[in-house]
C-alpha cells in the first residue's frame, strides 16, 4: 500500500529540528503568520527546553494570525496542550488538534477567573498580547500564582525606559531578597511565601521571564565549613 502523501506543511516540518524554535520560525514561508523578535528565541530555548516532549500545558496571550500556536505545538511535541488567548472572536479559527482559543480581554480580571477554572493546570504563560503596562500587570497578577510548580511566566515586548510594568516587575524581584533570620543562632533565613514559590527573575531586552520553584523552599542556610578563620569579620 502506498503511504499517504505528505501535505506541504508536513514536508516543511521534515527538515525542522524538533527542539529549535528559531529553525521552525525561519521555515515559515506561508500559512498563519508568526511575528517574534529574533533575540527571543535563545531565551525561549533556555527556559522552556525542559518541557519538550512532556505533557505540558501552555498558554499564549495574543493569537493575532495564529502562527505561534502551531509553533509552540510543534516545539513541545504531541503531548502538549496549547491555549491561545485573544480579544478577537475571529481567532477561534486557529483552534485545532490540542489547540484551544479563549476569547477575552487580558485586562479583565473576571476573564482570568474563568480561564483559571477552565484551565486548572498551567505550566507556561507567554504574554504577547496588548503590550500595554496595565494589561501586562493584570496578567502577571492573575496568573503567576496559578502556574504549577516549576512553571515559567514570560512577558514579551516591555518597551521604553520608565515602563510601569517593568517597575512592577523589579519591585517583585526585590522580594526575593527578603531576610528573616532563623532562630537559635543558625545563620540563615526563613523563606517568605513569595521566596518559597519563586525560583528566579530574568530580565532581557524587552522580555521578562519568571521561573517558579519545582519544590517549595522553606529556608535558606549559609553553613560554614573549615576550621581556620580570619578574626576580622
Amino acid at each position: 500500500m502506498q503511504a499517504p502523501r505528505k501535505t506541504r506543511v508536513e514536508e516543511d516540518m521534515t527538515n525542522v529540528l524538533p527542539q529549535s524554535l528559531r529553525t521552525y520560525f525561519d521555515s515559515v514561508k506561508h500559512g498563519p503568520g508568526v511575528w517574534k523578535w529574533l533575540h527571543y528565541f535563545d531565551v525561549y530555548e533556555r527556559h522552556l527546553a525542559k518541557f519538550v516532549g512532556c505533557a505540558v500545558t501552555v498558554a499564549e496571550v495574543g493569537v493575532y494570525s495564529g502562527g505561534s500556536l502551531s509553533m509552540w505545538r510543534h516545539y513541545f511535541g504531541p503531548a502538549c496542550q496549547v491555549h491561545g488567548i485573544d480579544i478577537q472572536e475571529g481567532c477561534k479559527v486557529y483552534e485545532g488538534d490540542r489547540i484551544k482559543v479563549h476569547v477575552g480581554d487580558q485586562a479583565d480580571r473576571a476573564f482570568w477567573k474563568r480561564f483559571r477554572n477552565d484551565v486548572p493546570n498551567l505550566d507556561v504563560l507567554i504574554d504577547d498580547g496588548g503590550h500595554l503596562p496595565l494589561q501586562q500587570s493584570i496578567t502577571l497578577e492573575e496568573i503567576l500564582l496559578h502556574l504549577r510548580p516549576g512553571g515559567v511566566y514570560i512577558c514579551e515586548d516591555i518597551h521604553q525606559l520608565g515602563n510601569a510594568f517593568s517597575a512592577l516587575a523589579h519591585q517583585l524581584a526585590d522580594q526575593l531578597n527578603s531576610f528573616n533570620p532563623l532562630p537559635n543562632g543558625v545563620f540563615g533565613t526563613r523563606a517568605t511565601p513569595f521566596q518559597a514559590a519563586t525560583h528566579s527573575f530574568h530580565f532581557y531586552p524587552y522580555l521578562l521571564v519568571i521561573e517558579k520553584t519545582l519544590k517549595a523552599v522553606e529556608k535558606f542556610e549559609a553553613p560554614k565549613h573549615g576550621t581556620e578563620w580570619q578574626p576580622f569579620l
